[in-house]
């Protein structure tokens, strides 16, 4: 549902408009309410349709809170998801300590992930693809299943 790369502004207030090409089918789809939480290998947000975000967390609140590592994760992920939900504007106001977290201050990325989005910095996404860039340079780095996929 999600692909593509756009860059916005943040209001002053931390207001993020989502692109009108993705209100519509969010509206449908989840009736505009979103799920945003930090992702755990990145600076970044993970932004879900709140649909996609329930079937998710409750395969987090399955593991085994016995094990520090699951533990560890469902405190992450979950305790750090919040609700948005899209208003009149087609804005979602995003809080406080999740921008903090992301480094999210003017500029943004927003990139299409399939069933989520990511929400990125504009100048950390920028250095992060460049890191990225040099790996996939060097097909040693990349798993077979890539290896065989022709673009």
């Amino acid at each position: 549902m999600f692909r593509g790369l756009q860059s916005i502004n943040l209001d002053a207030k931390g207001r993020l408009a989502i692109p009108t090409k993705y209100r519509e089918p969010l509206a449908e789809l989840c009736g505009a309410r979103l799920v945003a939480t930090i992702d755990t290998e990145e600076r970044c947000l993970l932004i879900y349709p709140v649909n996609e975000w329930e079937e998710i967390q409750k395969k987090i609140e399955a593991l085994p809170s016995f094990n520090p590592a699951a533990r560890r994760i469902q405190r992450l992920l979950i305790g750090h998801a919040t609700d948005l939900e899209l208003d009149g504007s087609g804005r979602v106001l995003l809080p406080q300590p999740l921008r903090e977290y992301a480094g999210l201050e003017k500029e943004v990325v927003l990139m299409g992930q399939g069933k989520k989005l990511e929400l990125w910095s504009k100048t950390m996404w920028e250095s992060r693809r460049d890191e990225y860039l040099e790996v996939v340079s060097q097909p040693d780095q990349l798993p077979d299943e890539l290896q065989s996929l022709s673009l």
